[in-house]
């Protein structure tokens, strides 16, 4: 039940009250039965719905019966002739969206209230009707929809038109048909109709640019009078201009005099909106911009705050790009700074930061330092932003730029403003020497009383770089060995990293670093004592003066393109043979966890709506559990696994220390490339039995392993085993199975196949699976299961082998210098026809999905409305041959695609071997 409204007192102005507080579903469908009452009461039913509808909206969810019963109880009020109460039952009848067995009871009434003579009837029912109904029912009313459209009532008019924008996404041939009507509705004297008529107008005919130009022609000329209709219509005409510019030859854009001479219209949305619409024009000139510029001065001194907020919004935009075009507003965005309004304050002060020149710096920051105090984080961080690119744009102002963010660092903060701050002085030292030295002592003053570990280990990270670049290293030496006595492990650790690097680059230094290394050798965790142990062993923990090699300082100081995640698995799968570690070959893109590993635990569903379940899809865990069948041992390893654990690597050093230690055992150890495909399903969702696949792929045997499901309670299945059938893989041989011993319900199981092929070859193939098991009924009471089964089988769908699946996707960081790396001779070249397609971007996925490779630099995007596209891919495909692949893809005639594919490898049979691919898919 609601709780009654209480009274506020005078010292509780500030709480908030609601009359739905409390109120519980049970509750209010009992209290609905006052629907059924053979006296309706008009204002207690009013409040009744009032709670469903409140219910609906928060999310609760009714069960079929109960939407069921309130959806007949409601169709009983429209026995009632209250006019309140009836807009009501048309809300709530909408809301709960009956299904299309029920709709028939409310049809009638509803098509009653749409002839009716009452307008505020009409207007809803149509609505109700064209929310609830489908097409079969639509052209029943179809013609009472196109009258309402011209009707002379505006309220019966706009409802007619903004159903039909809406029935436009479910049936849009029967909304096509009004075109006629629509038409007229444009042409009507009400605002709103008008607005509604040409949004509806411009949805039929969007997809035809010859239709839409001629709408926007006609209209421009000064046939509508509502400014919401006008700002549509504004929009539609820069979509032309945009669309029409690489078509043009000319210098003149078309239609710009009519958003110039919107500039003059006497609504002030129209005259922002045509403003805005200049601003955002592609290669807008200055002698453009003028006329929206000036109007938009006007607004900054507007008494209206939207109007302010909204002038100096896009001022803030248009100074990105046009700093110079703003500056004549400068002296009304000044007096904006102590606007009421923090937002329009914020917006001023950036857009001053980016169009103000040197002389005005420091009467800016004196400003700013009273403002920042009043606003939140998020604001703060805008202005830092700002304030960076100024130190940048005006380099001798560094020094009063740089105290002002080393002043607002030592204020109170969250993170995200703390971490701005940093990352603005970082940049500023790096891009102007003469701020290096004030920079990295106030960054050594922040960590003195640094809450976030991060802020502080990035901050060290940095002091370790251009510290020992300074005129005075040894300045700095306190500041980072105090973090070893006073802040937590990680922390700590990070010191010590920063603390061999000063020992490394300055000769001088290092007797002293050797007395604080060797003090954190009694640290109490363990990172920290690992650190310090290996950093004395890499410097030569003697003491001794000498000049650090060449080699620890590659260690110390050389980068890593590649992402740890990626680099820690493959050093974890790395196993023995005659080739070397080759770290080239550790993927460059990062895999996103599968589904299965990132759904929150306690969440999973049981019986026949969960999902066919199989072991984690890990690499590590797919090869401890093939490693552990002993029929497949001689396979050799599925992904590269060291002989030892080296995942303890990654819990002592960082990236820089573990790319030396690779150095050392580059030439230790061989490397084997296998693959695993993702699971792909063999039952349809909630049979009785769910199975899915997953194709490990090795050097001359390819492994099935089948993830099954038992979702029946009765049922125990015992000996499951798959039975394939290979006769369409005439390459493929089976050598072992591993059937499933028991099956109990809702507990994955897995049974393997396994298949030879020849070696180092992409043998492709079709195979068909069939289930086979023993069925044994379960006893629900005591859960055993009856000694005597029944041999049983259950068909799967079929099974295929593809060229994908001896491919690695392995990205590379810049495309071209890769691609003029390779040798040219391996280069082949042919064009393709893909037929007709939907769409260019779905022949790019359709060619990615072929070949499995990977997307490099963002090239699998397909922009709108693009007839022409390329797409690099890179991959390493079976016996570890290294591929690059370029895709040329354009429209040849109304839908066909053409494609030209241009492949460079380091095996010319290979560069072949892609084509055929192409060819034969």
């Amino acid at each position: 039940m609601a709780q009654p409204l209480v009274k506020k007192d005078d010292d509780r102005d500030e709480e908030e009250y609601s009359p739905f507080l409390g109120i519980e579903k049970g509750a209010v469908l009992q209290e609905a039965r006052v629907f059924n009452d053979p006296q309706i009461d008009p204002r207690r039913c009013s409040q009744v719905i009032t709670k469903l509808l409140y219910l609906l909206n928060q999310g609760e969810v009714f069960t079929k019966v109960e939407a069921t019963e309130v959806f007949f109880s409601v169709t009983k009020l429209f026995q009632s002739k209250d006019i309140g109460l009836r807009r009501m039952v048309y809300v709530i009848i909408k809301e709960l969206s009956p299904s299309a067995d029920e709709v028939i009871i409310v049809t009638s009434s509803l098509m009653k209230d749409m002839t009716s003579k009452t307008d505020m009837y009409r207007a809803n029912a149509i609505r109700v009707l064209c929310r609830i109904t489908d097409g079969t029912l639509l052209t029943q009313i179809e013609r009472y929809l196109k009258q309402a459209i011209v009707d002379k009532n505006p309220v019966v008019a706009s409802a007619a038109l903004v159903s039909g924008i809406h029935l436009l996404q479910t049936t849009p041939e029967i909304v096509k048909r009004w075109s006629n009507e629509v038409q007229e509705a444009v042409q009507s004297r009400a605002a709103l109709v008008q607005f509604h008529a040409l949004a509806l107008l411009h949805q039929i005919r969007q997809n035809d640019r010859l239709a839409v130009n001629k709408l926007v022609s006609s209209l421009s000329r000064g046939s509508v009078r509502s400014p919401l209709a006008q700002c549509l219509l504004i929009r539609y005409t820069s979509q032309v201009i945009r669309e029409s510019a690489n078509n043009t030859q000319t210098g003149d854009r078309p239609f710009y005099d009519f958003l110039e001479g919107c500039l003059r219209h006497k609504a002030e949305m129209v005259i922002f909106e045509a403003a805005r619409a200049i601003t955002e024009l592609n290669g807008v000139t200055s002698r453009e911009l003028t006329p929206a510029i000036t109007v938009l001065q006007l607004f900054l001194s507007s008494s209206k705050p939207v109007l302010r907020f909204a002038a100096v919004r896009t001022l803030n935009k248009v100074a990105m790009t046009h700093p110079m075009a703003v500056t004549n507003c400068n002296i009304d965005m000044e007096s904006l700074i102590s606007d009421q309004n923090r937002s329009i304050a914020t917006l001023a002060i950036t857009t001053l930061l980016k169009t103000g020149n040197e002389s005005s710096v420091d009467r800016l920051m004196k400003q700013i330092t009273n403002f920042m105090s009043d606003i939140a984080d998020e604001f703060k961080i805008v202005v830092v932003e700002a304030i960076r690119s100024l130190c940048l744009k005006f380099p001798l102002k560094h020094r009063s730029l740089m105290n002002f963010l080393s002043n607002i660092l030592r204020e109170e903060g969250g993170f995200e403003y703390k971490k701005a701050i940093v990352d603005s002085i970082v940049i500023l030292i790096r891009d102007i020497p003469e701020a290096k030295e004030s920079g990295l002592l106030h960054l050594c003053e922040f960590i003195e009383d640094c809450e976030f570990t991060y802020l502080s280990t990035q901050i060290l990270h940095f002091l370790g770089i251009e510290g020992p670049k300074t005129s005075d290293p040894s300045k700095y030496i306190r500041y980072i060995y105090n973090r070893v006595h006073l802040e937590n492990a990680t922390v700590r650790a990070g010191a010590v990293s920063t603390l061999v690097k000063f020992g490394a680059m300055i000769d001088e230094l290092k007797p002293r670093i050797f007395v604080l290394l060797r003090r954190c050798l009694f640290d109490n965790d363990d990172e920290v004592r690992d650190r310090a142990t290996l950093y004395l062993k890499t410097l030569g923990g003697d003491g001794a003066v000498v000049q650090t090699g060449e080699d620890v300082k590659e260690f110390l100081f050389g980068s890593l393109d590649i992402p740890l995640v990626n680099l820690e698995n493959s050093l974890k799968n790395y196993e023995p043979s005659e080739e070397s570690f080759d770290i080239n070959y550790v993927p460059k893109e990062v895999k996103t966890q599968p589904l299965a590993e990132t759904k929150a635990p306690g969440k999973k569903p049981t019986g026949l709506g969960a999902p066919p379940a199989g072991p984690p899809s890990t690499v590590d865990a797919y090869e401890k559990l093939l490693s552990s069948i002993p029929e497949f041992a001689n396979f050799g390893k599925l992904f590269k696994v060291l002989p030892f654990d080296f995942s303890m690597l990654f819990h002592t050093y960082n990236t820089l220390e573990i790319f030396l230690i690779l150095k050392f055992i580059n030439a230790l150890f061989p490397i084997f490339i296998g693959q695993s495909s993702a699971p792909v399903e063999l039952t349809e969702a909630e049979t009785e039995y769910a199975v899915n696949v997953v194709k490990h792929i090795f050097d001359g045997h390819v492994v099935f392993q089948y993830n099954c499901t038992n979702t029946i309670p009765e049922q125990l299945l015992e000996n499951v085993t798959v039975i394939v059938d290979a006769s369409e893989a005439e390459e493929f041989a089976e050598v072992a199975s591993k059937p499933l011993r028991s099956l109990p319900y809702d507990s994955p199981g897995q049974t393997f196949v396994a298949f030879e092929k020849p070696e180092g070859v992409p043998a492709v193939g079709k195979f068909s699976n069939m289930l086979r098991f023993i069925v044994k009924e379960v006893d629900p009471s005591t859960g055993e299961a009856e000694d005597d089964g029944v041999e049983d089988e259950y068909q799967l769908e079929d099974l295929e082998v593809v060229a994908a699946d001896y491919m690695l996707k392995v990205g590379v960081s810049n495309f071209r210098t890769a691609w003029e790396s390779m040798v040219a001779d391996c280069e082949r070249v042919d064009e393709y026809g893909l037929g007709p397609r939907d769409s260019l971007a779905e022949a790019v996925n359709a060619v990615i999905n072929l070949l499995g490779m990977q997307p490099c630099e963002g090239t699998e995007v397909v922009p709108s409305n693009s007839r022409s596209h390329t797409c690099l891919l890179s991959g390493v495909y079976i016996g570890n041959v290294k591929v690059l692949v370029r895709l040329q893809f354009g429209i040849d005639g109304p839908k066909d695609v053409a494609m030209k594919l241009a492949v460079r490898s380091e095996d010319e049979a290979v560069s072949d071997a892609i084509h055929e691919i192409v060819a034969s898919g």
